[in-house]
Formats: structure tokens, sequence, C-alpha cells
């Protein structure tokens, strides 16, 4: 497109102001419309806003998983009950999923901007306040819900702000929002905890929400339905995408909609991007619970590994996501990134039942599982939305509907589906810590019962009032009365590990081989992806969509001369 078929930034209306009923400061709340495509500086700031929102808001939904085992403690929760908290706030997110997909009308930027609200007054006095684990359990339920609404309405902002061929890198920075908010989360968390309770730690995450509120509801705004509705595959496109906006019936264009995501390349990308993810849900809900249980790391220890895995992934979203918009394609990505991650996520599984593995070896295999998995879901979500265009482009939130949907339901399943295999998990969190303290209480006591068995057992079957005569002079004289006295003392702990003790001790002896099977599970997930990518939009050929985006640019180039002249 020439410069002079372009209108300068100054020629046009200001792109905040698009209407004089929109002038209002209060009007600004809730009118968020702009009639003309941005200048790249406000879009910028716009895609900036809604990244950072995405951060805060998955940073407040994963704290709870860094803090699991205490929460556990305060509201003396069962694990089986902790889980069934995070399966019923993916179901309920799934479903808020597709409400975001119908609420679309509403304002995209709207739902973003209040979602994020509602999140953080949740998190500050509701969750922290929680008077018992059902009251808990409701409002991460209603966490949950604003997260499944802003999981469809933040991707489709970006996609309204980034033309095809800037959308990987625009998507990369997206995706860096639940990384990051991992990331954050990990990082407070294993400086905090020292001195810091599980509630400091979600109300430290709800006071970022309502510092990153403050921007969103003065700055973010969104397209109006006849600009987003259009496919814009560069930013020369412009004029030609405002031009025809000014005739554009977005109702037409939107129905049918759910009807056309109804197909393979939308329904079976989305479920196969969900299942290669099975890796990342266990890291987020179930990273702590393992390295605890598995191999004895502290909370902070663990946030700190997965560190490793957060920062690798986070980079390595926005650089293959530069590198997928300057080579204009997705699917060699997609598959270098997939077989990657297969290969370092079965190295992993296989060190799951090696106790002796170091800290760094795992630090190594997360920053590999990170860097391909970056490189594979950068460029899906491009190429998720640009599947979603060529079937209809007024339908993208219903697409990202479908997907969000898809995520959940898949988060749902597995996070039920994990205590089911991993059978060892519930009674080492919920006994595991008690068994070991009442062991190492009762040490000199299981010293003196193990070095007298018959003895021992022939008491067991007593009380202290109705023990025979016989039978305690007969321990006085083998024990000794000081030695009875300890053993004694320890009563409560050695009733612990009597009733406890096997249950620990069989499910530590079974938990790596359960947690290898599941490993192995996420790396079948990650192959199930792999046939997937075939049926998306985009070309394998660099040369090929390099060929593809001039012949589009010289379509553009004869409309914009057609609607010249028919003006002339």
């Amino acid at each position: 497109m020439s410069a002079a078929t372009t209108p300068s930034a100054a020629d046009r209306p200001a792109p905040d102001v698009p209407s004089a009923a929109a002038r209002t400061p209060l009007a600004r709340l809730y009118r968020r419309e702009l009639t003309d495509y941005p200048p790249t500086g406000h879009r910028m700031g716009y895609l900036a806003i809604v990244v950072v929102t995405t951060v805060v808001l998955y940073y407040m939904l994963y704290i709870q998983y860094a803090v699991a085992t205490s929460i556990i403690t305060h509201f003396g929760m069962t694990y089986r009950y902790f889980i069934w908290v995070s399966v019923i706030g993916n179901a309920v997110g799934a479903f808020a999923s597709l409400v975001a997909g119908l609420a679309d009308r509403w304002g995209r930027a709207n739902l973003v901007v209040y979602g994020l609200l509602v999140a953080a007054l949740l998190v500050f006095f509701g969750l922290p306040n929680a008077a018992d684990k059902t009251t808990y359990l409701v409002l991460f339920a209603l966490v949950s819900f604003i997260e499944g609404i802003v999981l469809v309405a933040t991707p489709a902002l970006i996609r309204d702000f980034s033309p095809q061929l800037g959308r990987a890198t625009a998507m990369g920075y997206w995706t860096m929002g639940p990384v990051i908010g991992s990331l954050v989360v990990t990082t407070v968390t294993s400086n905090t905890l020292s001195s810091a309770g599980w509630q400091d730690e979600l109300r430290y995450s709800a006071i970022a929400g309502f510092v990153v509120f403050a921007v969103a509801i003065v700055a973010l705004r969104e397209l109006s339905p006849a600009l987003r509705d259009q496919i814009m595959v560069t930013l020369r496109d412009r004029a030609l995408v405002e031009a025809r906006a000014k005739g554009l019936d977005t109702e037409a264009l939107r129905r049918g909609e759910w009807r056309q995501m109804m197909r393979l390349d939308v329904l079976g990308s989305a479920f196969a991007i969900a299942v290669f993810l099975l890796l990342y849900y266990a890291a987020v809900g179930n990273f702590v619970v393992y390295f605890s249980t598995v191999f004895g790391y502290s909370e902070q220890r663990t946030n700190a590994l997965a560190n490793w895995y957060w920062g690798a992934n986070a980079i390595a979203l926005v650089l293959v996501g530069l590198a997928s918009d300057r080579l204009k394609v997705r699917k060699p990505f997609m598959i270098v990134g997939g077989v990657g991650s297969i290969a370092v996520t079965a190295v992993f599984a296989t060190r799951a039942t090696h106790l002796t593995t170091g800290y760094y070896t795992f630090a190594w295999l997360f920053v590999g599982i990170g860097v391909f998995s970056g490189i594979a879901y950068a460029p899906w979500m491009a190429s998720f939305t640009e599947t979603v265009e060529k079937h209809n482009p007024a339908a993208t939130a219903a697409g990202l509907a479908v997907w969000g949907w898809t995520v959940r339901i898949v988060v749902a399943v597995s996070a039920a589906f994990i205590p089911v295999l991993v059978t060892s998990v519930t009674p080492l969190v919920e006994h595991g810590a008690e068994v070991k303290a009442a062991s190492a209480q009762a040490a000199p006591a299981l010293a003196i019962v193990d070095a007298h068995p018959d003895l021992f057992a022939e008491l067991g079957k007593y009380t202290p009032a109705t023990t025979p005569p016989a039978l305690s002079a007969r321990a006085v004289k083998e024990v000794g009365a000081e030695n009875l006295a300890v053993v004694q003392k320890a009563g409560p702990q050695l009733k612990l590990l009597q009733e406890y003790g096997p249950k620990v001790q069989k499910a530590s002896k079974d938990g790596p081989g359960e947690w290898r099977t599941w490993w192995w599970i996420c790396v079948g997930g990650q192959v199930v992806f792999l046939p997937f990518v075939f049926v998306m939009a985009g070309r394998w050929s660099p040369r090929k969509a390099r060929i593809n985006a001039e012949a589009h640019q010289l379509a553009v180039n004869r409309e914009l001369t057609a609607l010249a002249g028919a003006k002339e």
C-alpha cells in the first residue's frame, strides 16, 4: 500500500474519542469502542494492558496452588477435597468461557476490566477470610468463573489489535500471561513464605490486581465490531479495513457463528493443545505436592525450582513468536516444539522414580520443557485464531470460547484423575508430616520397643490399668522402669505410627512409580498434539507464505484503487 492511500495519524480522529457521547469521563468507563483502527503507539499500549491484566489474573488464580499444603492444613481439608476445589473451579471456568463467547457483545474490554476488579475483591477479602472449607470452595469457584471469562476475552483483544503477520509475537506475549503469572507466584512465594502466611500471599496477588485495574479502567479500549469482524493480514490493510467497516453488517456476519466452529480444525486442535498442556497443568497444580511427598522439598524450594520452567517458557514464547512472524509460518515451529517437548518430558518421566535425582538436573529438564513447549504454543495460538478467521473472522470470540471450554474441561478431568491414579498422594499429604514428626519424637521409645517386640506385643493387649501383675513384673525386669516410662510417655506418637505408619510407608514406596505413570500420560498428550497441526490454517514453507503475502498485498492495492475510483 502506498503512502498516498494511507491516511496519516494526524488526518484521522483521535482513536480514544470514538464519539461525542464517549467524551465524558463517566462514559469512558463503559463505552470503549474505537471507530478507527488505532495508531501503533496506542495499539501497543492496549496490548500491554491486556498482557499485564492476564499476568495478574493468573497470579491471583495460581497462588493457591503454591501454598496448597498450608491451605489444606488450615481448613483441615483432605487432599481429595482440595483437588475437588480445583476440579469444580475449572468446571465452572469452562462454562464461563462459553458465557464469555455469548456475552462478547457487552464489550470485550469491559469483561476484562470489571472481571479483574471482581477477582481482586474475591481474592483480597473473600478467600483469606473464608470461614470454612466449603466457603473457600465456593469463593474459589467464583474466581475461576471470572478467569474463564477473561480467558476468552483477553486473547480476543490480542487478536483484534494484531494483524496476522504480527500475531504470533502478540500471542507469545499474551501466552506469557499464565506463564509469567506462574513465575510471579513462585518468585514471590519463594522469597516471602518464610515470613508470610498463605493469607498474605493471596492478598499480595489481589493488591497487584487492584493496581492493574486502576490502569485498565481508564486506558483499555477495543475495536468496534465493524473493524474487528474482518481479517487483517498486515498493518497496511488498515485503510481497506476501515473503508469496508462503513458498510459492514456485523449482525449478519455473526449468524451461525457457533455452528461454524463445530469443525475438526477448530474442535480437534482445541482438544490437542489442551492435552499437550497436561504437564503444564500438573506443574501449576501438583508440583508442590509432588516434590514435597516424593523428594521432601519445601514449598519454597519447589517454587524456586519451578522458576526455571516458567522463566525459560516465557523467553521462548516471545522469541519464537518473533521468528514465526518473520518467516510467516506456524506449523514447522509447532512440530519442532512438540517433538522436543515429548523428548525432554520423557526423560523427566524416567527420573520420577530416582530419589537421587538432583535439584539442578530437574532445573535443566524444566528449562528444556519450557523452551520446547513455548516453541509450540505461541505459533499455535496464532494459527488457531487464523483457523477461526478462515471460517468467519466475526466468530473469533465463539472460537476462543470453544477453546477455553475445552481447556478448562481437560484441566478439570485431569485434576480429578490424578488422585485416582496417584493413590499415594492422599496418605502422604494428610499424614506424612505428622508421621515423620511422630517418628522423630518417639525415636527413643521405638528403639526400646524394637528391642523387645514380643513383650510389647503382649503389653499392647492391655491398658496400663488392666495389665496382669505378672506381665508388669516381667516388663520391669526385662526393660526397666525408666525405659517403660519412656515408652508410656510416647504412647500418643506410637499409636499414630501404628495407625498411619504402614499406609505412609507404603505410599512413600509406591508414590514415585505412580507419578511416573502420570508423567508418561503427559507425554501421550503431547503425542496427540502432533497430527492436529496438519489440519490447522497456515503454510509450511516460508517461501510459499511470502508469495501468499505478496499476492494478498496486490489484492488489497487493487481493492483500494477500485474504492478510490468509485468515490471519484
